[in-house]
This record gives C-alpha cells, structure tokens and sequence, in this order.
C-alpha cells in the first residue's frame, strides 16, 4: 500500500521550487535599472535624477499595485492572478527592449511595475491557503529568500548583460524567462479552490479598511517598513561607501561584495523548524535582534573583510525575520490573508522607496558610518513591536501542532 505522506511530499517539492524561482525573477524585476542609470544617461542624454525614474517609477507602480490586485485575488483566485500577471510581465519586458525614447521606457516600466504587483501578494496567499500548517512558514521561508535575493540577483543579471550585450537584452532575455514561468505555474501549479464572489467589484478593496481593525496586525506594518528601509538602505549605502576613496571599489567589486549577502539569506527556508520549536514571534524578534546587530557592526570598523562578515550577518537576521512577519500577519488576519499580505508588501516598497532619501540625505550630512548605525538603529527600534502583539491562544499552540505532525510522519 502506497504511504499517502511520502506520495504527497515529492508534489510540495516542486511546487516549492516552482514558487520560489518565479518569485525571484518577477521581483529580479524591481532592481534591474540600479546598475544600468548610468548607462540611460548616455543612451538618452538625461540627467542622472531623471535617470533614476526608471527604477522608482516601477517601485511605486509596484507598490500601488499590489494593493489593488491582492485585493483582487480574493475575488478571482490566487493563481489566475498569479498567471495573468506573468502573461502581461512576458509583453511589457519584451517591449521595453525595443524602445527609443526615456518618456516610453518610464510608462513601460510603470506597466511591467504594475503586472509584476499582481505576483507577490498572490503567491503568498497561495502559500498559506495550499500548503499544511506543518509546510506553511518552510515554503513562506523560501519566498522571502527569494524576495530578498532577487535585491542582489536582478543587479548582477543586467550587470553582466548589459558588459556583454547592451541594455536592450537585460529584457530580450528576460521576456522569454517569464513566459517559461507561465507556462511553469499553468501546468504545474495545482488550481486553488476560488470562493464564490460575494459582493460587487469594490469589495475586496474595502477589506483593506478592515485589515486595521485586526488586533496587532498594524503593528506588524511598522515592522514591514523597517524591513526594508533597513535593506535597502544598507544597499544603497554600501555602494557610495565601497566605491569612496577609502576602499575605491570598481562597481563590479562592489556587486560580488553585495552578492556575498546572499550567504546570509539561505537560513530563512529553516525558518519553519525554528517557529516549531520557539513560536512565531520569538523568530521574529531574534530576526530583528541579529539584524540590528550585524547592520550596527558594518558601522563600527572601516574594514573590508570585517564588513563582509557583518553584512552576512544582518542579511541572515533579515531573512530570519520576513518569513516569520508574513507567517505572523497571515495569522493575525484570517479570512483578509491576502488583502493583509499585499498591504504588507506596499509597506515593504513604500519602506524600499524612502531608504535612497534617507541614506543620501544621511550620507550627505553626517557620514557612511553614520547611515549604517542609523539605520541599525530604526531596527533595533522596531523589536519591541512583537512585544506587543498577542496571539490567540490556540495559534500560540501551532509549534506543537507541527511537532506532532512531524513526530507522526516520522512514525509512519
């Protein structure tokens, strides 16, 4: 007789894989333009903070977006939306290749902005509403790492394109790689079970109201914004500091630097096992405790390999920390999961849109290092928050259910 456990777990696998490689390259997508402002420059004669549009013009789009289709996700389902998005993101990216004038690439980019927002919120949902509580926050884990890698991967991509080719393939190349991804989440991806829709169109979009009327789930915003004004702004500031007289970094130097965070990223997928064992909100605060402190020590010495070391640190307390936010806010928002999720996600790059204004501005007035234990400090703020978010009893006992859920498969 075939254990129905084991025949069951190779399918979660792949949906896993499948989840976490689409949610890279889609989110690859925000950070594509960082290394290629200088060449937008010279290909369409602009200034360099018209330059930067490319990139925050789908920030916001991204951000805006997510609001409105993760609302929408509860009325159509999470993988029509998930695939609708990668349909209208596989055009968008093929077209912008072809363009000629900065005016076409800004509204290009607001469009792929706005179809890559209809990935993230939806596959979030997806993940809490399709995967076992004992999976949930492991498959959770690994969207965040790929969230947080995408930060690194989408940079080093055009980076090496753009060295070998021209910018126009940075989206030649990736226009086919999303269509892979539709294709991938099509037929591999099982249907999600869509309730019927209730209400008018507007629906969806006044749960975001309701969302705040959630005991703790405001909170958990706070942290959301932290987050990534934290990430971002390390990025942001370590590439001005590695490139200033006192290291004199190349920019290709300054990306291995960054990519090394990613070493750090790879403990969010275990970040299930350490919810099992010492609850949701523990994980969270030790996420933030250890950001704080790697964030906090790349302030304290001017050196190369000891900043590499610190860097691998806060990045491991980040990927320590967003899995078990989204797992928390999940929790705390019930039948408004994905309505709380993609606030959750506007939050995030509302928080990545402020963090090059708050390093440049610190930056300009004060110092690198300054920037660094400031915003070390804005993360050592937000650990109290989880202190002040109280949980239902019967979800403090989730770790337990886990543990005897896997103590029983372990036993047949």
């Amino acid at each position: 007789m075939i254990n129905p456990v084991k025949s069951i777990a190779p399918r979660y696998k792949l949906m896993t894989l499948i989840l976490f490689f689409c949610s890279l390259i889609v989110v690859s997508s925000v950070y594509l333009t960082l290394p290629l402002l200088s060449v937008f420059e010279d290909e369409f004669q602009i200034s360099s903070s018209k330059a930067a549009w490319a990139g925050s013009a789908f920030s916001f789009a991204f951000a805006g977006g997510g609001l409105l289709f993760g609302g929408l996700s509860d009325r159509y389902g999470r993988k029509k939306m998930m695939i609708s998005g990668l349909c209208l993101l596989t055009a968008t990216t093929l077209v912008i290749g072809t363009v000629d004038e900065f005016q076409w690439l800004i509204v290009l980019r607001v469009l792929q902005g706005l179809a890559a927002s209809m990935f993230p919120p939806s596959v979030l949902a997806y993940a809490i509403e399709m995967f076992p509580i004992n999976k949930r926050v492991t498959i959770l884990g690994f969207i965040s790492t790929a969230f947080l890698m995408a930060s690194i991967v989408g940079q080093i991509y055009s980076s090496i394109v753009v060295l070998e080719l021209s910018w126009n393939y940075v989206f030649y190349i990736l226009g086919p790689v999303y269509f892979v991804s539709f294709i991938l989440i099509t037929i591999s991806i099982p249907n999600d079970k869509t309730q019927k829709p209730v209400g008018s169109f507007f629906t969806p979009f006044r749960h975001i109201g309701g969302i705040f009327k959630k005991k703790g789930l405001p909170l958990c915003y706070i942290i959301s914004a932290t987050l990534f004004i934290s990430l971002v702004g390390f990025f942001s500031t370590l590439g001005s500091y590695l490139s200033s007289s006192l290291f004199g970094l190349s920019h290709q130097e300054i990306l291995w630097v960054r990519a090394v965070g990613i070493i750090g990223m790879f403990i969010s997928p275990f970040d299930g096992r350490l919810v099992a064992k010492i609850g949701v909100k523990n994980v969270l605060w030790c996420g933030l405790i250890l950001a704080s402190i790697g964030l906090g020590l790349v302030g304290v010495w001017e050196n190369l390999a000891f900043l590499i070391l610190a860097s691998i640190v806060f990045t491991a307390g980040i990927a320590m920390a967003l899995p078990a936010l989204i797992s928390l806010i999940g929790t705390l928002a019930g039948e408004l999961r994905a309505s709380a999720l993609s606030f959750h996600m506007f939050m995030l790059f509302i928080g990545a849109s402020l963090a090059p204004i708050i390093s440049i501005y610190l930056i300009d007035t004060v110092s690198h290092m300054f920037t660094f234990v400031m915003l070390a400090g804005l993360l050592l703020l937000s650990t109290v928050v989880p202190f002040y978010i109280r949980l239902e009893k019967k979800e403090n006992t989730i770790s337990q259910i886990n543990q005897h859920k896997q103590t029983n498969v372990q036993n047949h």
